[in-house]
């Protein structure tokens, strides 16, 4: 197997959200033995979801119960399940696996990773949850027209769920053949099933469930692994530095920062991607909808803060542990010397030789639950997209009834469903790393732009909002397509158009621009009656006063 050469196909996996893609796992895959034990653990999980969503299905009535739980989840559980539907196993294995490679580098994502959530937590959490119902188009949208503003919200969100969704799928594939042993098309479809069962007949109450089990999971097994890993060197990370050094082909090297990325246009609009992209996830913001009131949703990103930051402390762990028990071991070693699997099963590896076989079938039915969480966020965020925001709100006006926008959100679950098996079966060996890039690149730069402006700036205008947030999408997919990863590495040119990988440093700033110029251009009688709703909104989005589900004041 080809291991992660280069830091585009390293950053296509370290976006949070993605199991992993293309670039994860690359090349034919090597036919590995059935892991009974992985095997066993995995439907011990899949069974106990099943009898969560059956229970969900039964507490699941009305639109507020599908799309958003009834607003009965708590803030520690809601940050629970945030934290679950962050901690992708691009994120256990991939940043491990980075760290495995290059060393301190490899902390580079994880801070990046990290940053958004202050931006969330004091800027967006608790004005979204004022502000809107179930998506956050309903923010967006809410003193502007909605037909055009959900119009580019949903188109927005449908194709970063999109783009995740073919990642997702053809990373599971991969993944389960190599740690399962099992066809690639059977874990596909298998993934899919579950998915479309966990949200057609749960909705996000078992979406959450899903979500919390599997952080619990992922928490204790990277936990149980940093801690056997310090065992090893007497609970000392200075002596863990110093013996990796010491058996690591770059010895001193791997202490030093600037290998990954070494210009500061990269490194800026690496870090825009990250953080404003978080910032502009559909799955993730659709979470804050879930509490009861704004004081639980800042509750939320605090505990998600909190989870996730301890996570990533625990990837650094094992990935310096991985360079000091595993590149040492043959066991985990091809015959040409590589490690099994690439550089991206090293966390898999480790808990082998922390664990033994049966701690390693643990990570690897763990790992398989990551992307069954991950992937249940993504479609329920999709399909309310379709139901909500198109259907209910573009196409029916709002005319529709909460029965109609039901059963429009489950038809849109089982098309997805359907859409992403055969894509994801399709997409098998095609280079599918632009996709992840690209993803994050529009939340970032359509997302974003278009729901913080609409929560802080007065003289927002929905021409503004329209053509500026088009303007994002289009730049963001223009310069990924005519940049090295698609150019270069996909079309097959020598030189790429756009030198650089990251395109959010550019389309972030068209968004913005473009926002701003046709707003304060607007000179219409809408724009003026649009402008003069601020005041009403702002004053909901401090108090609370008619939010969906909170307490009057």
């Amino acid at each position: 197997m080809r291991k992660l050469p280069t830091l585009a196909a390293a950053a296509t996996l370290l976006l949070p959200g993605l199991a992993m893609a293309a670039g994860a796992i690359e090349g034919e895959v090597q036919k590995q033995p059935l892991n009974t034990h992985a095997i066993i653990m995995f439907l011990v999980f899949v069974a106990l979801t099943l009898g969560i969503t059956w229970w969900s299905a039964k507490h699941t009535k009305s639109t507020s119960d599908y799309y958003a739980a009834g607003g009965g989840i708590t803030g520690f559980q809601n940050g629970l399940a945030i934290a679950g539907d962050y901690m992708s196993a691009a994120s256990f294995l991939g940043i491990s696996g980075l760290v495995y490679l290059s060393g301190f580098d490899g902390l580079i994502y994880s801070i990046g990773f990290l940053v958004g959530w202050p931006l969330i937590l004091f800027l967006i959490a608790e004005r979204l949850r004022n502000l809107g119902r179930y998506t956050f188009a309903d923010v967006a949208s809410y003193r502007l027209k909605q037909k055009p503003i959900r119009t580019l919200a949903a188109s927005g969100s449908l194709a970063v769920v999109a783009l995740y969704l073919i990642a997702q799928m053809v990373g599971a594939g991969k993944l389960i053949q190599l740690l399962f042993g099992l066809p690639y098309s059977y874990a596909v479809v298998l993934v899919g099933v579950l998915m479309v069962l966990y949200v057609t007949f749960g909705g996000m109450l078992a979406t959450t469930w899903v979500q919390i089990i599997k952080a619990v999971l992922l928490l204790f097994g990277a936990t149980f692994i940093a801690i056997m890993v310090l065992n090893h060197v007497g609970f000392s990370p200075e002596h863990l530095f110093e013996e990796a050094v010491k058996v690591h082909p770059k010895g001193e090297a791997i202490m030093a920062p600037g290998g990954l990325v070494s210009d500061p246009v990269s490194a800026i609009s690496l870090g825009i991607a990250l953080m404003f992209g978080t910032a502009g996830l559909p799955h993730i913001l659709m979470r804050f909808f879930t509490v009861g009131d704004a004081k639980e949703a800042r509750k939320s990103v605090f505990y998600a803060t909190g989870f996730i930051g301890y996570f990533y402390i625990l990837t650094f762990i094992i990935g310096f542990g991985a360079i000091l028990l595993v590149s040492t071991n043959a066991e985990f070693k091809d015959a040409a010397g590589a490690l099994l699997g690439g550089n991206n099963m090293a966390a898999v590896h480790l808990s082998k030789a922390v664990g033994g076989d049966l701690f390693y079938g643990f990570i690897s039915a763990v790992a398989f639950a990551t992307i069954l969480a991950v992937v249940s966020g993504l479609t329920l965020a999709g399909a309310s997209a379709v139901s909500h925001d198109l259907y209910a709100s573009v196409f029916r006006h709002g005319q529709a009834s909460e029965r109609e926008e039901l059963k429009v959100s489950r038809m849109a679950t089982i098309a997805l469903g359907v859409v992403a098996i055969l894509l994801g079966i399709a997409f098998e060996k095609q280079n599918i790393a632009f996709m992840v890039g690209l993803a994050f690149a529009i939340a970032a730069s359509t997302n974003f732009p278009v729901l913080f402006l609409s929560m802080y700036w007065s003289r927002l205008t929905t021409r503004g909002a329209k053509i500026g947030g088009w303007m994002g999408l289009v730049t963001a997919v223009t310069l990924v397509i005519i940049g090295p990863t698609v150019w270069v590495a996909v079309l097959g040119f020598e030189e790429a158009i756009f030198p650089y990988k990251y395109p959010a440093l550019f389309s972030v700033v068209v968004a913005f621009v473009g926002t701003w110029f046709f707003s304060v251009t607007d000179k219409s009688e809408a724009a003026e009656e649009e402008r003069a709703r601020f005041i009403p909104q702002f004053v909901r989005c401090h108090t609370g006063v008619g939010a969906a589900g909170a307490a009057e004041h």
